[in-house]
């Protein structure tokens, strides 16, 4: 059985890093078909560079354009006081572990952690 599905879980609140890695990757894959169904999670200081720069939440629309979903951690974003920005985006905002715990023990998902 193939992996065809990959879930990127950003972590990280660098821009440089979230520019030049998970969201370029983030864009292209669908369209490249490197994966059937692609999934960017949100999780800890990822938030915080959400909610703060215009530009980034620019390239998350832009990305779900091509079909990536996008989930954020529920306990995170609340600590960052970040739910309305998540919404504005129609980022899914849950308790991330789970689908996470899933996809790990699946064989159909590889999990990427930046």
């Amino acid at each position: 059985m193939s992996k065809n599905n990959l879930l990127i879980v950003w972590s990280n609140g660098n821009k440089d890093l979230a520019n030049k890695f998970p969201l370029l990757y983030s864009s292209v894959i669908l369209e490249r078909r490197y994966w059937k169904k692609a999934h960017l999670m949100l999780w800890g200081p990822s938030i915080k560079l959400v909610k703060k720069d215009k530009d980034i939440r620019k390239k998350l629309l832009e990305i779900q354009a091509t079909g990536v979903k996008m989930s954020a951690c529920i306990v995170c974003v609340e600590d960052y006081k970040a739910i309305k920005k998540l919404k504005k985006l129609n980022i899914r905002i849950e308790h991330t572990g789970e689908l996470l715990t899933k996809a790990l023990k699946s064989q159909k998902w590889s999990v990427m952690n930046i």
